[in-house]
């Protein structure tokens, strides 16, 4: 190669095939159309004077490799253009977890990158007399993808807010391997994410919702959907999620009609008869809520259930500490088989003391934890006495509050609790938002849990031959995903990284996995992102922070949202009648659910708690 300083210097370059369709679009216009009118087009060369001389010992039809011209490129180098590829390997922020790339669906050599003097211009990575129709709205492109279903590399492209395809994107004209449906056009905006991990949007499926800013701190960390119940900072509401009458139901899905994510709301649902949860659902509820301070008997268990199955929505329970109209075994023997999801399933949240944490064995039940107590550490046990009091409206002065209060906080339970998560027998992390735990730290706190069992346990839960964590890494983003995605009826629609889903997406870089997003995608459109001074010259001066984007203001927010409500109350146009903007989807498919039906977190362990020094054993094993 020679040095190009002066007019008449020369380089050799390496020619490569016309891939794809083999048709020529823009640059010179020299050539435009298919390479089959090839001598028209060298006709169109010497007509007009580029002076292309024949050279006499070319090496025609030449193929593979040429020592010549071949350059190998370091998967290091290869990494730092177009992200790490299969069979590299990524820390998680600085956790010990480490993903390996099980597969890239690139064209090596015809990636897709935006920028000066790079692919996606016209003609040559973006195709050139394709209609709108035809192309994608937003690609992202080179994204390592963490999901249930994998850990791989591909470009994401999205049109009309939903993930159309996923795989290769570019112009199928000069390009091999282009999916249909991937097809980068001059209507086509870019977000760069070669060495970036994209994650689906996370779903917290215990919130209290006592004040709306709570949906900033969750979207800024990457949660994009809220499921839970409340008024706002009633006593009611700081305690137990329920949106209790059709006039609350109304206010709350018009308060939030424009915030930027997507939302359900769960009636109360502690009633021994069926009157007044036949209301709140129609009126809007997606979900009914059992909680022990309005009194989790056997009896409001069954009307709960039974309504719950004629409506095919969710019950979600809290159940009854003090062990007043029963212990856990009547709770259970309550359910009568019928699928019901536990919230803080350990039981320092609240639920039967100190054994609720047996119901992580029970094969109609879907168990959850909630974040305050992930993972366990040295000063879990003393912040949730204070947070217990304050949350459940109890006094310091009575002694009887205490003991309640007490009897609630068991290490050795939450110890319990961090295994079971490994072991796949906990299916959920929620939040439990300001009501003992923290809205803006459930995939934090997921992945602290998970470094923690990495640490605490080693590559036990890997294959053999593994050396990477892929399979750990799976289990905990299923927690916050798809799981309560699947939980909730919802699965359709949000939950994970696929075709014909909401694109609900999370850009993370690697060094600041799980504490910190780059960016948060809401239906397409990019809602928040970490971004500097807005007076600054370029985005990137400090302060660095996560801000609201235009996805997040005005009319974008409920366009690129869904209210969650249950069929009945969709069948009755409540949309319109309440003049919701959001898009309004009904839940369903949950009644017949059990925990084998959730992804990598189906363990069905037999687990006992001693009643005097609360040790817990599943399957005969002591979890500390």
């Amino acid at each position: 190669m020679r040095n190009l300083k002066w007019p008449g210097d020369a380089k050799y370059v390496t020619l490569v095939s016309i891939g794809g369709r083999k048709v020529i679009r823009g640059g010179n216009d020299i050539a435009d159309g298919s390479l089959s009118n090839i001598e028209r087009v060298m006709e169109d060369v010497d007509a007009k004077g580029f002076g292309h001389e024949e050279q006499l010992d070319a090496r025609e039809g030449v193929v593979g490799v040429d020592p010549s011209f071949t350059t190998k490129v370091s998967r290091e180098a290869y990494a730092n253009m177009y992200g790490p590829t299969t069979g590299d390997k990524i820390r998680l922020g600085d956790t010990e977890l480490y993903v390996e790339i099980e597969k890239d669906f690139a064209v090596y050599g015809d990636e897709c990158v935006f920028g000066g003097g790079k692919v996606l211009r016209d003609g040559m990575g973006q195709a050139s007399g394709y209609p709108y129709s035809s192309c994608l709205d937003t690609v992202i492109t080179n994204a390592v993808i963490i999901d249930y279903s994998g850990i791989y590399k591909a470009d994401i492209g999205i049109k009309g807010g939903i993930i159309v395809a996923i795989g290769k994107a570019g112009n199928p004209d000069v390009m091999d391997g282009v999916h249909p449906d991937m097809i980068v056009g001059v209507n086509t905006e870019v977000i760069a994410s070669e060495g970036m991990i994209v994650t689906a949007g996370g779903i917290d499926c215990h919130v209290h919702f006592i004040c709306p800013q709570l949906v900033q701190e969750a979207i800024a960390s990457g949660v994009t959907t809220l499921i839970g119940g409340g008024t706002g900072p009633a006593d009611g509401t700081r305690a137990t999620t329920c949106t209790p009458a059709p006039s609350h139901m109304r206010l709350m899905l018009q308060s939030t009609d424009d915030l930027p994510i997507n939302i359900g709301f769960t009636g109360k649902g502690n009633s021994a008869k069926p009157e007044g949860l036949i209301e709140i659902i129609k009126a809007g509820a997606m979900g009914l809520k059992l909680h022990e301070d309005w009194g989790s008997t056997p009896a409001a268990i069954d009307s709960c259930l039974a309504v719950a199955d004629d409506f095919d929505i969710q019950v979600n329970i809290h159940t009854d500490t003090l062990n007043e109209s029963g212990c856990v075994e009547h709770t259970i023997a309550a359910f009568r088989d019928r699928t019901i999801h536990t919230y803080h399933s350990e039981g320092a949240g609240g639920g039967h003391a100190p054994d609720i944490i047996k119901v992580c064995g029970v094969k109609n039940v879907l168990p959850s934890s909630t974040n305050p107590t992930r993972p366990f550490t040295s000063n879990t046990v003393d912040e949730h006495l204070d947070m217990l009091l304050v949350c459940h409206h109890l006094d310091k002065n009575i002694p009887e509050d205490i003991k309640f209060a007490e009897s609630r906080i068991r290490a050795e339970t939450i110890a319990a609790e961090d295994i079971l998560h490994d072991l796949g027998a906990i299916s959920m992390i929620s939040s439990d938002s300001q009501a003992m735990g923290r809205v803006g730290e459930v995939i934090t706190r997921t992945w602290q849990t998970a470094h923690k069992m990495k640490l605490q346990r080693g590559r036990t839960i890997e294959p053999s031959s593994c050396d990477n964590d892929n399979f750990r890494v799976k289990r905990y983003i299923a927690k916050y995903t798809i799981n309560p995605a699947m939980a909730n009826g919802i699965s359709q629609f949000v939950g994970s990284v696929e075709a014909g889903k909401f694109a609900d997406l999370v850009l993370w870089k690697p060094s600041f996995f799980g504490a910190k997003p780059e960016m948060v995608i809401k239906g397409g459109v990019i809602a928040w992102a970490n971004v500097g001074d807005p007076n600054a010259s370029i985005p990137t001066p400090e302060p660095v922070m996560m801000r609201p984007m235009f996805g997040a203001f005005g009319r974008a927010g409920s366009s690129s949202s869904i209210a969650f409500v249950s069929k009945a109350a969709k069948d009755a146009s409540i949309d319109n009648e309440y003049g919701l903007k959001k898009r309004v989807e009904a839940v369903g498919n949950v009644r017949r659910l059990s925990k084998l039906d959730m992804k990598l977190n189906d363990a069905l362990p037999k687990i006992d708690v001693d009643p005097e020094t609360y040790t817990v054993t599943a399957d005969g094993e002591v979890l500390k």
